[in-house]
């Protein structure tokens, strides 16, 4: 049996420990009443200390994982938390943070020591600050990559950590970075997304570098992120990314947070003027004290040299709409067609360990430390909520498998149809009006009852409300959560959204289908995979399928009939909401977090 400890410190950060102690003090005063609530709110986001629905001193702490990296000794971490201060189990989001909740706002601190043991922090996780800086899964190992964006990943969060433009912004800042253009780090939807890419000199050679797109974001107006330049160099890179960060500074909204992300910057001035605003700003980035141009220290330490590829292996396919197949009935060559990576970068291997619905325990975070110990392994979080080991053999996969299956994470097919994204939904957020959780349970389940759990190309994502945490607009399906009336009463339902994409260095967002009762969207689900499993051409992607079969429109008229509620006398349980007991309330707090 695993033993529970707490893990010992490895590392030590002066300026976490400084956060700390200011934690300490000023939640005194917040609690002796000397400090308001709204002063303090905004603090303890900053911190990364996010409210619950639930009130009181019910606290979601958020930690950081800057590109998804994680160690063993961080999972152990992880475990420790989950034990000493939460529910006995962590929770991975889509952009590579690991939450906790139910956290006592008095054990926070504590909470913040032993993270800061392994070199992990809170700091800037919520709030309106950069966020925690993403970058692709298989950053490193990716056989397509241009560039490994590892190091990149590293230098941008290090430089905004606690850097004086990135305490009191207009709102929140993403960024995330992509090896290749199939984007499996999603630049494309993001304040600010990073894409590796070559162009070829006059001379004839080659030059690494990168695509910078601006002003994407989710939310209930998305907008896709448009393109900077055609070409950033390595050496303007991260000067080019302080200068977008200061033109976002300089003009977001502040009085009306609707309206305060970069992409209402784009709205307010045009495209034409945003861009002209970055680029004076880098030109004369110089002069700053603050300029970070030039090659970052991180990246000059640990190389950026694309992973490459052995041209006698068949790269695996990667990105939304791969076509995988999982034909046999060998539990082993099942987990190995759906979830390992070929293409021996660097002459190694990947495979996803598969976290239904992000949900890791403590024990099986402890057995990932051990398993990734055991295989010498790098583990990093992967953007749909799912973990990948990188760096083994062929050797290894058995035993990986082995380990994998023991602790209910060698499920075939991580990242396919069955692995449905969702936010947290009415569970702990103030914001959702739904249980997206319970119902990405529910459309799991209606589609292993169908046989259509394994259906390749095809992903979901959903949302318990419009903002999008769970990323429902760039999902082949998503649904977003929303309160419905019917007979008088108020009943859980949700809008089905269609096509939406999000690689090849471009963006298509779901288009609107129908609203349903949240009781008969695993059913339309069910519907829609089925018809494009037993349709589709070889190779074709699920937008392709849509289009050639009449379009959102003609898919949405025939499911129309599932847009009906019955009575409550009829039907009682469309009137409650998944997981819960009595009738469904639609109960909103104030915002916090909002995407």
């Amino acid at each position: 049996m695993l033993q529970r400890e707490t893990p010992t410190p490895v590392t030590g950060d002066p300026g976490q420990r400084a956060d700390i102690e200011k934690f300490e003090r000023v939640l005194a005063g917040y609690l002796a009443g000397e400090i308001d609530e709204d002063v303090f709110r905004v603090f303890r986001l900053h911190n990364g200390i996010y409210g619950q629905r639930q009130g009181g001193h019910n606290q979601m702490v958020r930690v950081k994982l800057p590109g998804g990296g994680i160690t063993a000794e961080q999972l152990e971490m992880m475990a420790h938390v989950a034990d000493e201060y939460s529910r006995g189990w962590g929770h991975l989001t889509t952009r590579q943070n690991v939450q906790f909740h139910f956290v006592e706002l008095e054990r926070v601190p504590e909470v913040m020591r032993d993270l800061e043991s392994v070199g992990l922090t809170t700091r800037e996780a919520c709030g309106d600050a950069v966020r925690n800086v993403m970058g692709c899964h298989l950053a490193g190992a990716c056989p397509k990559e241009q560039l490994d964006i590892t190091a990149w990943a590293q230098a941008a969060y290090k430089h905004f950590l606690r850097n004086p433009l990135n305490q009191r912004l207009p709102r929140k800042f993403k960024i995330n970075f992509s090896g290749c253009e199939t984007d499996c780090g999603q630049a494309m939807f993001n304040d600010v997304g990073v894409i590796a890419t070559t162009r070829t000199l006059d001379d004839g050679t080659t030059e690494a570098g990168f695509r910078v797109f601006v002003a994407g974001g989710l939310g209930a107006n998305p907008f896709p992120a448009m393109a900077l330049e055609e070409f950033t160099s390595r050496e303007d890179l991260m000067a080019t990314l302080e200068s977008v960060v200061r033109v976002f500074n300089a003009t977001g909204e502040r009085d009306n947070k609707l309206r305060a992300r970069m992409k209402w910057v784009v709205q307010k001035l045009g495209w034409e003027e945003t861009q002209r605003r970055i680029l004076k700003e880098r030109r004369f980035l110089l002069a700053s004290s603050s300029w970070p141009g030039g090659i970052p220290a991180e990246v000059v330490e640990a190389g950026d040299e694309p992973a490459g590829a052995d041209n006698m292996i068949e790269i695996t396919p990667i990105g939304q709409g791969t076509p995988v197949a999982i034909r046999s009935a060998d539990p082993y060559t099942r987990w190995d067609e759906g979830n390992v990576i070929r293409g021996r970068a660097k002459g190694t291997v990947s495979a996803i360990a598969y976290a239904k619905l992000g949900d890791i325990t403590s024990a099986n975070f402890r057995a990932l430390a051990s398993i990734q110990r055991e295989l010498d392994a790098t583990v990093r979080i992967t953007n749909r909520q799912n973990l990948a080991f990188r760096d083994l053999t062929e050797e290894q996969l058995p035993t990986l498998f082995a380990r994998l299956t023991t602790i209910g994470m060698a499920e075939p097919g991580a990242e396919l149809a069955r692995d449905v994204v969702a936010c947290p939904g009415a569970d702990t957020c103030n914001l959702a009006v739904t249980q997206s959780r319970g119902l990405a349970d529910a459309i799991g389940a209606r589609l292993d009852e169908e046989g259509l759990s394994e259906v390749g190309g095809i992903r979901f994502n959903i949302s318990g409300c419009t903002n999008s945490c769970g990323q429902h607009h760039i999902a082949d399906i998503g649904f977003s959560g929303a309160e419905r009336r019917a007979h008088g009463q108020s009943a859980p339902g949700y809008t089905m959204l269609l096509g939406g994409y999000v690689g090849e260095a471009q963006i298509h967002f779901g288009e609107r289908a129908l609203r349903l009762p949240a009781k008969n969207a695993p059913e339309a689900a069910a519907r829609v995979v089925r018809r494009f499993n037993d349709e589709r051409q070889a190779g074709e992607s699920f937008r392709g399928w849509i289009d050639r079969s009449g379009g959102v429109a003609t898919l949405a008229a025939e499911l129309k009939e599932l847009d009906e509620f019955p009575t409550p006398d009829a039907a009682p349980d469309f009137y409650v909401d998944y997981g819960e007991t009595g009738p469904y309330v639609a109960e909103t707090g104030e915002s916090e977090c909002a995407t």
